[in-house]
């Protein structure tokens, strides 16, 4: 009887710790993400975040029509292929930063990219704004409205929005 217990508290243990090391909530979609991002650039999970989410700055770094259907509110747009270097020069050099773009392979080049011109707490949001949407965390419009619409790039890569209440525009 002993060894059925012990047994089970194990089980539990180790079960516990595999959620725990989970990412995003979809192991597809973090297999599909951590194929595509460099494993040197540092990360944070919305996981992580949690209840401190804002006290990030965020810079989005997809294209102004994706930001411009949602984004994480008060989210700086910074962009990928036109990025607006302007905006760091706003920024502390020590501030807390995190960037994302729809699952973050974008973010990940414009982390490195950040990092490189001397900031020193910049995080890429793993699984970015798409595991956001996933654990149903609040999006605004581009008047600053509360909204569940997210552009989700193409119909292809919407398949990683899992939350049915949002509702997938490209």
């Amino acid at each position: 009887m002993k060894f059925k217990v012990l047994g089970l508290i194990i089980l539990t243990l180790v079960l516990s710790l595999q959620l725990s090391a989970q990412r995003v909530q979809n192991p597809a979609f973090e297999k599909k993400i951590d194929n595509l991002l460099d494993k040197n650039t540092p990360v944070r999970t919305v996981h992580e975040i949690g209840d401190e989410w804002q006290s990030y700055i965020y810079l989005d770094a997809r294209e102004e029509e994706e930001y411009q259907v949602s984004h994480i509110p008060g989210a700086i747009h910074v962009g990928y292929k036109y990025f607006d270097n302007a905006v760091l020069n706003r920024l502390d050099h020590n501030a807390q930063i995190i960037v994302y773009c729809s699952i973050g392979y974008r973010s990940d080049e414009i982390t490195k990219r950040i990092m490189a011109q001397g900031y020193h707490n910049v995080y890429n949001l793993f699984g970015s704004i798409f595991e956001w949407a996933n654990c149903d965390l609040p999006l605004e419009d581009n008047n600053g409205e509360s909204t569940q619409k997210l552009h989700t790039y193409n119909r292809n890569w919407s398949q990683w929005v899992t939350n049915p209440s949002i509702v997938k525009t490209w």
